[in-house]
């Protein structure tokens, strides 16, 4: 019984020391690697969050060591089903999983009466194209539909890399053009179908939207694009240079997402890190999007690099051609498919590498006569809107963010 004991104590004991090298190692990498600058919103919180996201991924690593599960497995497990919280039934929304041409989504109807067809929203969650899910944007997806009043469709589709690009694009297109065609069954006013997304939900959006120019489809009413990613060419914007390591979403992982999504080579990431993969004559024609001038001097400040016109290397082009796919960059469509485009609501964060995607996407909007609504939150990082109703860890911007994009959705 004695030795017993003894040996409980001495688990016990290596257990406790494990789990101190851990917070310790966590906490050290994250001093050590993170960035964070004046003025973002509520940095301890940040880095509290960006903490448990690294422990996430560290615990997901000696899983796979351990040969329990692979990492990515681990980490979807606890960041899109055990961290979720699971709200139940609502009394003032009718919920329901469904399926839309075999994708799955979720469905979320006002119980409220309506004098005449409802606006509808479809919704892809972000997390980079390997993550989130429609579990994830649960608690966002019900305020959506609630201060609305709108029928809200979460879309949960393919992610990779087990399921590479154009798998995400096709599942979210194929969903939002069986919602166009039946949007009547579900009391909603066909021409009144909003898209929207965060992140790599704003890139399916702007690319959905495209795709569907030219259908006999009934053209979206607008379109919310949320920190989107329009482009996977230049990587030495002002924003991917400033905020290169502020949490949650670093240059190099933003990077490791893109590539993971479309068939690349991540051996080959730092060199499309550089700017390697785009020869130079598409270099001198994309700079009429891509160019600082089209970025307004404010948010230059805080410095900028030049990036190199005369580098390429056929071999790193020819393994990340899809990024140069308007699918995939849907910046780089031509004017005559922009011209055609809903009215758009854009989001941006001051603190986030994907700033600039955004500002750029904007501004070609409106070089286009495409009426857009900007809302820049000037404390903001990538990703506060999934922390706008998060408990203690909630941010008042975040929130904001979301009451600014519910009165977008009213407004339209």
């Amino acid at each position: 019984m004695g030795i017993a004991l003894a040996l409980l104590v001495i688990t016990f004991g290596i257990f406790i020391a494990l789990f101190f090298l851990l917070v310790v190692g966590i906490i050290y990498f994250e001093f050590a690697n993170s960035n964070i600058p004046p003025g973002i919103a509520n940095p301890v919180k940040l880095r509290i969050i960006h903490c448990i996201m690294i422990g996430i991924a560290i615990l997901g690593k000696i899983a796979q060591n351990m040969f329990i599960c692979n990492q990515l497995d681990f980490t979807r497990f606890i960041r899109d089903k055990l961290m979720v919280r699971r709200l139940g039934e609502d009394p003032k929304l009718l919920i329901k999983n469904l399926t839309f041409e075999g994708i799955p989504v979720r469905v979320y109807q006002p119980k409220s009466p309506s004098a005449g067809g409802r606006k509808g929203v479809l919704f892809f969650h972000g997390g980079g194209w390997m993550f989130g899910s429609i579990d994830s944007y649960d608690v966002l997806c019900r305020y959506i539909s609630k201060g609305t009043e709108s029928v809200v469709v979460s879309v949960g589709y393919r992610l990779a890399p087990e399921h590479k690009y154009p798998a995400a694009f096709e599942d979210c297109l194929k969903a939002t053009s069986h919602f166009l065609k039946t949007a009547k069954e579900y009391g909603v006013d066909p021409s009144s179908v909003i898209i929207s997304g965060d992140s790599a939900g704003g890139n399916l959006t702007a690319a959905v939207c495209q795709a569907l120019q030219g259908t006999d489809l009934p053209k979206p009413l607008a379109q919310v694009l949320i920190y989107p990613a329009v482009q996977g060419i230049d990587f030495h914007l002002p924003s991917y240079i400033q905020n290169c390591a502020v949490p949650i979403l670093y240059r190099e992982r933003a990077v490791f997402y893109m590539i993971n999504y479309i068939e690349g080579n991540l051996q080959m990431m730092e060199e499309v890190l550089d700017g390697d993969h785009v020869p130079v004559d598409l270099k001198m024609k994309f700079r009429n999007w891509l160019g600082l001038d089209n970025i307004p001097d404010e948010f230059k400040v805080r410095g900028i690099k030049h990036s190199l016109m005369a580098s390429h290397t056929e071999d790193v082009y020819q393994a990340h051609k899809q990024l140069f796919e308007t699918h995939f960059s849907p910046l780089l469509a031509e004017d005559s498919v922009f011209r055609l485009l809903p009215k758009a609501y854009v989001l941006t964060c001051e603190f986030d590498v994907l700033r600039d995607d955004g500002i750029l996407y904007k501004k070609r909007l409106e070089d286009n006569g495409v009426p857009v609504t900007w809302f820049h939150l000037r404390d903001g990082f990538h990703g506060i809107v999934s922390f706008f109703d998060n408990g203690q860890l909630s941010f008042e911007s975040g929130k904001l963010a979301v009451d600014n994009i519910v009165k977008f959705i009213n407004d339209a």
